[in-house]
């Protein structure tokens, strides 16, 4: 129990001192997660906004194996890219293995069919929605994707953010393919599991400490979204309930001071009997 609490206050004297080994693990496990989040957004929130619109022979294969990819292990992702990234492999003359570019490349890939199944399901219930007056409109599939993920925006925010936090806490794809050297591919979870296996608690520790604070802002900020967008939602529907109050009560009054038009002059046929005065 004393080498926990030991091992604790050393973290947060690494924390605070700003400790310098501390400090390039942190930055560089941002930077590769958040380049992967921002590839993988560009094209997962593209592509899985078209798939939620369009409709096309073989849809549902398509769905099913990208639902299926959500569940691939981060350590098979890994062994596939190291096989092509190897000297060996059909990638290896780009020369990626064990640098910052294939832990990028592993992350995205990790990523991507998270960011493009949930951007699917989220653009899907808006066409369900009101897909059909902007089809009615003559909207085609890919101005329809557009218009109804732009509609989405706050929930692909959220999407976003999802993916980040999955990024910055994977594992298994970023040690296979970037081999976990020191001050050149080690990243958080990398060196937490490193820094844990050789004894040196306090590092693992004060990693461990602002890996969890990272995503703990992460969560704070999808739920900030969240109800800020629910009380807009609310906001906007209480605006709208309200002006239509206002017009129904409004408008027996104008209908009473309103004065009567008088009726339309009708010509007289030539038919009809003169009235006699």
């Amino acid at each position: 129990m004393h080498s926990i609490s030991d091992s604790a206050l050393t973290a947060l004297h690494l924390i605070l001192a700003f400790d310098p080994v501390l400090i390039a693990i942190v930055l560089r496990s941002l930077a590769v997660s958040g380049s992967a989040c921002a590839i993988a957004c560009v094209i997962g929130l593209a592509l899985g906004a078209w798939l939620g619109v369009a409709r096309f022979r073989g849809r549902g294969i398509v769905l099913t194996l990208l639902n299926t990819s959500l569940a691939l292990p981060s350590v098979v992702v890994g062994l596939l890219l190291y096989l092509l990234l190897s000297r060996s492999g059909p990638l290896g003359f780009l020369g990626w293995l064990f640098s910052f570019k294939a832990m990028v490349l592993a992350q995205t890939v990790l990523v991507l069919p998270v960011v493009m199944a949930l951007a699917r399901q989220g653009v899907e219930d808006a066409e369900r929605s009101h897909g059909e007056q902007l089809q009615a409109l003559g909207a085609g599939t890919f101005l329809r994707s557009l218009l109804l993920a732009w509609d989405e925006r706050f929930a692909l925010l959220t999407i976003v953010i999802t993916a980040f936090g999955r990024a910055v806490s994977e594992v298994g794809a970023v040690m296979i393919v970037g081999g976990n050297i020191e001050g050149y591919t080690r990243v958080m979870t990398t060196a937490i599991a490193l820094e844990t296996s050789k004894g040196d608690l306090p590092l693992a520790l004060a990693l461990g400490l602002i890996l969890l604070a990272v995503v703990l802002l992460l969560n704070t900020l999808v739920s900030v979204l969240r109800r800020w967008r629910e009380r807009r939602d609310g906001a906007s529907q209480g605006a709208t309930a309200a002006a239509l109050g206002v017009v129904r009560a409004v408008a027996p009054i104008v209908d009473l001071l309103a004065p009567e038009a008088p009726a339309p002059h009708r010509a007289r046929s030539h038919h009809e009997p003169v009235s006699p005065r």
